[in-house]
């Protein structure tokens, strides 16, 4: 009578070994709105190694109005957790790119070579605007490609207002943008409807990476129980392979 309570109790956490590399995470204390202290990042670190996976690539924001992060006080922050992490006795690998705002500093930084923080495979992590499109995104894109690095656009299905015209995700990808969309998606944590897009993103094959997205340990507690999701537990992504780790 009671079988579906037991069965619940045993379910166990969602398996991410087939995923093995994380590229979106944000678990450097205090410098955006991640994590705020060491014991925070550790906890994750730990649990993201639980679930399977055997790397992290954390990406904190570079937003110029917000989140003034430089190379050097984000490789300093990785640093601290990595060295906290192993004294913690983890064995994940951790290390730091970074998500940058599309934004004029960007393009300042873009235009006059300034060091960038990239995930293997010299690819850059980037993100747009929530509410408002930009009106050069392409143009964006192939700044960046020009100056020789390998675009990937943050969570895609999150950009609501490209909902009404799906064909400009598929513009993005065929002028030479790789998509990552988040596993925190895929639970439903921002809604239906962003579900339902990660889902096309999925089906129509326009995804490359697939990211948590995590900035707090409730974050990965959720991802931890979306085995009922079968792009998550069964679609077949490896981050390692792809960024040829």
């Amino acid at each position: 009578m009671f079988d579906w309570l037991f069965d619940k109790r045993k379910r166990k956490d969602v398996r991410l070994d087939h995923i093995g590399i994380d590229i979106h995470s944000h678990l450097i204390p205090g410098i955006d709105d991640g994590v705020e202290t060491v014991e925070e990042a550790v906890a994750m670190a730990a649990k993201m190694q639980s679930l399977g996976y055997s790397e992290i690539f954390t990406t904190p924001h570079v937003m110029w109005d917000c989140y003034r992060n430089t190379p050097e006080i984000i490789l300093q922050g990785v640093e601290k957790v990595r060295q906290a992490a192993k004294a913690a006795g983890l064995t994940i690998g951790i290390n730091a790119a970074a998500e940058y705002f599309i934004d004029e500093h960007f393009n300042e930084m873009l235009a006059k070579g300034e060091r960038l923080l990239t995930l293997p495979g010299n690819r850059l992590l980037v993100e747009l605007p929530y509410s408002t499109p930009l009106m050069n995104t392409s143009e964006n894109i192939f700044s960046i490609l020009s100056k020789g690095y390998q675009p990937v656009l943050a969570h895609p299905e999150r950009y609501t207002y490209f909902f009404s015209n799906p064909a400009e995700y598929k513009k993005l990808a065929d002028g030479g943008c790789e998509l990552q969309v988040n596993i925190l998606s895929l639970t439903g944590y921002y809604g239906e409807n962003i579900l339902k897009m990660a889902e096309w993103l999925l089906k129509n094959n326009l995804i490359t990476f697939i990211g948590t997205d995590a900035h707090k340990i409730q974050h990965l507690e959720l991802i931890s129980k979306s085995d009922k999701n079968s792009w998550v537990s069964k679609y077949p992504f490896s981050n390692e392979k792809l960024l040829g780790i």
